[in-house]
């Protein structure tokens, strides 16, 4: 089996659900469906991806190495704040991504939540 390291955010909800916030295995990276507080989806999102490129320098990688990401909102109306921080990022990277809209998160004031790959 290819070599496996996992990295925690700490949250409660990695023990409650089982999960982590990141795992490498080999060259690929999979950073869970992540979330952040703020006012709007922009300030979610630019939490979100700073959350992501924290868990990403621990497995040696960066952005750079990002090759998706999936954005999931629960109101596709705003994507133009989500779509403007993503590209605050994103521009010269330009990942492969999927935004779609959700009836719902983990609570109401979660408007945005993002998963990340990775390959180093």
């Amino acid at each position: 089996m290819k070599e496996t390291k996992k990295v925690s955010s700490g949250a409660p909800w990695e023990d409650i659900v089982g999960y982590s916030r990141a795992i490498k295995v080999g060259g690929s990276i999979e950073i869970a469906g992540t979330t952040a507080q703020g006012a709007d989806e922009y300030e979610q999102t630019v939490a979100i991806i700073k959350t992501a490129e924290k868990a990403l320098k621990e497995l040696g990688a960066d952005l750079n190495n990002v090759v998706r990401t999936r954005m999931y909102c629960t109101n596709i109306s705003n994507w133009e704040k989500i779509g403007k921080a993503h590209l605050e990022f994103f521009n010269k990277i330009k990942p492969v991504t999927a935004m779609v809209e959700v009836s719902k998160l983990i609570s109401p004031e979660i408007l945005v939540e993002i998963e990340f790959s990775a390959i180093v």
